[in-house]
């Protein structure tokens, strides 16, 4: 059984669905007004080895669902500042629509090559205003939320331990402080939130705008969550995953209003959160110059999957600190690995699976990842398989289920022959075998070739590579 770290009890809980055989997983998604960086990676990586457990080992149907903000998230979390999208438009040139397609496209393509599975429900928060407004009106009806001139709020006195959830408490906070809490016109508490802006003041220019029983206006940025989730999942689901900084704002947010509209609790059962990353010991930001996207990995010589597997070397609530030698050590561990599952390419994949010699290191594995997704043991458990002297049949079988956790794709082609034609990866894997077989004038000549048709040979302790001259 999983036991997950609930960030709501701050306890370790044995994970049991809601429903028998079957999971529902609402990932908070990205705010599409900027390129996708590695410290968001990290958090998708987190989703995605935790649904492929739930799956895998777990053996339950899971209804995997993920928001993309394209509206309301303000530079602040809490209510004030400009919208994130208007800000992204005026940096590029382009239109808010624009913006938010190029980056929700340029996400998913992030995504992909970080092996992360695409979610079964993807949900735009533009594309779901009416159901927006439709628990906005339940809200209201229940007696949580009002309206005023500015906006429609959520008045969270009425909410019973809103200050108390994730050791919140909004008694402590000290308005104007923090802008989260800073005191609106005609808030009744400082840690009221907009459940709707109206097309007024400050923002009486909003480009993205709708029709609503309360004027013409757009949505606050928390309630998206709560009516897409309930939307897919409904009103009760499973688990709910975020950000570390998510915690203060967002997801209490999220509790409140959604149990207020529905009159039901919990509204989630198990909230798991990624701790932030850091680079060389600093947050990131566009200031630091540490922002990092795939391509700055790229331009180094590192590889998507490289780095999927530096995320996995630490815990996902410990802070993780990613050097550019941490890096070259993950990449370097992983083509090693990669290299002993590519020589058991021909070892075939059984019905039987691993066999009593192979039983030890599947249940050393489930039972690592069993105690809140510990990734970094599993990876020893891993190595220590790998090996062994167990048959190859049963490595083959249980690194296959290892990765089908992990996913890493291992046993596919190394990243370093990615674009290489297909003459010359067979000339490559030809000198390999001639190498092998220590006929080494055969294999002098097979490089010559290689070489005469504009690709160098480089030689490694675990095999080789060939680089465009």
């Amino acid at each position: 059984m999983l036991h997950l770290y609930n960030s709501l009890t701050k306890e370790i809980e044995n994970f049991v669905p809601i429903k028998k055989g079957e999971a529902g997983l609402y990932a908070c998604g990205p705010t599409v007004y900027g390129y996708t960086h590695i410290g968001h990676g990290r958090k998708y990586v987190t989703d995605d080895v935790l649904r492929r457990f739930l799956e895998v080992i777990e053996e339950l149907k899971v209804a995997h669902v993920q928001n993309v903000t394209d509206v309301g998230h303000l530079v602040s979390d809490g209510d004030t500042g400009e919208d994130k999208m208007e800000k992204g438009a005026a940096l590029s040139g382009k239109t808010v629509w624009e913006v938010a397609e190029e980056f929700t496209e340029y996400f998913y393509k992030v995504m992909k090559e970080l092996n992360v599975l695409m979610p079964d429900v993807v949900c735009k928060a533009t594309d779901h205003i009416s159901d927006q407004i439709a628990l906005i009106e339940k809200i209201i009806a229940n007696g949580y939320g009002y309206d005023t001139p500015e906006a429609v709020y959520f008045d969270v006195t009425k909410f019973a331990d809103y200050g108390k959830m994730f050791n919140q408490n909004f008694d402590d906070k000290e308005v104007g402080v923090r802008e989260e809490v800073q005191t609106g016109e005609h808030k009744k508490h400082p840690a009221d939130f907009v459940l709707w802006f109206k097309r007024v003041g400050k923002y009486k220019d909003h480009v993205m705008h709708w029709a609503s029983p309360w004027g013409d206006g757009f949505p606050g940025w928390h309630i998206e969550c709560s009516a897409m989730s309930m939307k897919y999942l409904g009103e009760q689901f499973d688990i709910h995953t975020g950000g570390e900084d998510h915690l203060p704002i967002h997801h209490p947010n999220e509790i409140a209003q959604s149990e207020a509209g529905t009159g039901k609790k919990p509204f989630v059962k198990y909230w798991v959160h990624t701790t932030f990353l850091m680079v060389d010991g600093k947050k990131m930001s566009k200031s630091s110059g540490n922002l990092y996207k795939l391509t700055d990995l790229a331009e180094k010589g590192f590889s998507p999957l490289s780095l999927r597997y530096y995320f996995l070397t630490t815990h996902y609530r410990k802070q993780m600190n990613f050097t550019w030698e941490g890096m070259a050590s993950a990449q370097t561990a992983l083509t090693k690995l990669n290299k002993m599952v590519v020589d058991l390419t021909d070892v075939p994949v059984t019905a039987d699976g691993w066999s009593d010699e192979g039983k030890p290191f599947y249940e050393k594995f489930v039972s690592v990842m069993e105690d809140d997704l510990n990734t970094s043991v599993a990876l020893s458990v891993v190595w220590e398989m790998m090996k062994s002297d167990i048959s190859d049949s049963a490595k083959k079988n249980l690194i296959v289920l290892m990765d089908s956790v992990l996913g890493l794709d291992l046993g596919t082609e190394p990243e370093s022959n990615i674009g290489i034609p297909d003459e010359i990866k067979e000339l490559l894997k030809k000198r390999e075998e001639e190498r092998k077989n220590k006929n080494f004038a055969v294999s002098d000549m097979l490089r010559d070739e290689i070489e005469a048709k504009g690709y160098k040979v480089e030689d490694y302790a675990d095999g080789a590579k060939v680089v465009k001259v």
